[in-house]
């Protein structure tokens, strides 16, 4: 079963809990806070990787999650970090958002983006003392991990893509330019999944993809067209492959317009960085053992429409040396111009998830005021609200960072209820201390 489309969910490992500790020593009963932090939660990855071939392992499996870090001790002692989880992907493998943003391009064995980070370990009460707070009575709870649900896309990797109408022959092509070996047979859509052979020569390796058979509404979702397509956009050329023996049946010219409209309606509707149509391209007439007189008819109206043309016959292999040899050219020009990057996307490095910078967000909600920002909700997070000196340090951190400034100056009054990181609270401001005049300055003196 070949899946080059999958969803699936990941989550970072959350952050160990600090530990509230103090030393104690037959001289010293009530000695320093010495609890030790947490450890951070294990980080989700996504790596290209040679040896996989489809996504099939995240369609059964499609929940992965990182390890946890493990809870301070005390004696200053840390806990463990929680254990990364690496999952290997194929090359080609485009990750996305929900709402369709890329966020990366593994498009280079190797290539790695972290999806789901894992939490921050919660600091102990060793690390918590000031010099106005001697002796810390709490701790910070671990942060929890990064949680979301990722899109998977493979394009195939391939130098050159073979494209034309179900059963034109080109499985019996690439296992005639390459070694591969893909399942022929004489009925349509026998390919099933895209087939990849390699070439290899003196002069360049490439590798040429075999892509499942298109039909008119390709790319409206017509046969497997649709999801094919994906798989022509990292080409760095076109074979049109047309069938002549069956002109009784179908005409070799009106094929190859209609798969020209298809790809022209795909580069419409996807983000292709170079358009099909300016791709270097060339049209193989194959099967002429079985009717050469079509390809002789055929060939004059496609040299006049501008169309570089060759005959092969899979069967026999009249032909291969020259399309193979001719292929090995387009590639080899088309890598000295560097049209297309071995990776698509012209060659744009892997893009990495960016950090929103330090801010907060009030705004009006039923019932109350809800406040975003990335750090006052994992400071809601890592604090345990049950106990009461950790609140105090909360409100301080709060303070500090604006929130109770920002609530005033939307509108908040004392008693409104704030959300923050789902946790409700009650508004309560400082009390301002009244401005002292020069007059009530001089009274008093």
């Amino acid at each position: 079963m070949f899946v080059d489309s999958v969803r699936i969910h990941v989550r970072g490992g959350d952050g160990g809990n600090g530990v509230t500790a103090f030393a104690r020593q037959p001289y010293e009963p009530y000695g320093p806070p010495n609890g030790g932090d947490g450890g951070n939660g294990g980080a989700v990855v996504l790596r290209a990787d040679h040896d996989v071939a489809t996504l099939i392992d995240y369609h059964h499996r499609p929940h992965r999650k990182a390890g946890r870090g493990r809870h301070g001790e005390g004696d200053r002692r840390r806990g463990a970090d929680g254990e990364d989880v690496v999952l290997a992907v194929p090359i080609g493998t485009v990750v996305s958002t929900e709402d369709g943003q890329v966020l990366a391009d593994l498009a280079r064995a190797g290539d790695e983006i972290t999806v789901a980070a894992g939490g921050r370990g919660g600091r102990g009460n060793g690390a918590l003392r000031t010099r106005q707070r001697r002796s810390p009575r709490f701790h910070e709870l671990g942060e929890p991990g990064e949680e979301r649900w990722v899109q998977l896309e493979l394009k195939l990797v391939a130098d050159v893509a073979l494209v034309g109408f179900p059963n034109v022959g080109k499985s019996s092509l690439i296992s005639r330019l390459s070694a591969a070996k893909p399942k022929i047979a004489d009925y349509p859509f026998t390919t099933l999944t895209p087939n990849l052979g390699v070439v290899s020569t003196d002069e360049v390796d490439l590798v040429i993809a075999d892509v499942p058979g298109l039909i008119e509404g390709a790319s409206d979702g017509r046969g497997l067209g649709d999801q094919f397509l994906r798989h022509v956009e990292r080409a760095r050329a076109l074979v049109h492959v047309l069938d002549c023996a069956s002109y009784e049946h179908r005409d070799p010219r009106e094929d190859l317009a209609v798969v020209v409209r298809e790809l022209e309606a795909y580069d419409g509707s996807s983000a292709v960085e170079l358009a099909f149509s300016q791709r270097p391209a060339l049209v193989v007439l194959n099967k002429v053992d079985a009717d050469r007189e079509t390809a002789e008819i055929v060939r004059g109206d496609l040299v006049d429409d501008g169309w570089e043309v060759l005959e092969t016959s899979a069967v026999t292999g009249e032909g291969i040396d020259d399309l193979r040899w001719r292929i090995v050219e387009i590639v080899r020009r088309s890598r000295e111009r560097g049209d297309m990057a071995p990776g698509g996307f012209g060659g744009a490095p892997v893009l990495r998830p960016i950090q929103a910078p330090p801010s907060v967000d009030v705004r009006r909600v039923d019932g109350g005021w809800l406040v975003e920002g990335s750090h006052v909700e994992r400071w809601v997070k890592m604090t345990d609200l049950e106990n009461a000196e950790a609140v105090r340090y909360l409100q301080d951190r709060m303070d500090r960072a604006g929130v109770e400034q920002a609530l005033l100056e939307a509108g908040a009054q004392p008693g409104d209820d704030v959300e923050i990181a789902g946790k409700v609270f009650t508004f309560e401001p400082k009390p301002v201390a009244p401005a002292v005049t020069t007059e009530e300055s001089d009274t008093t003196s």
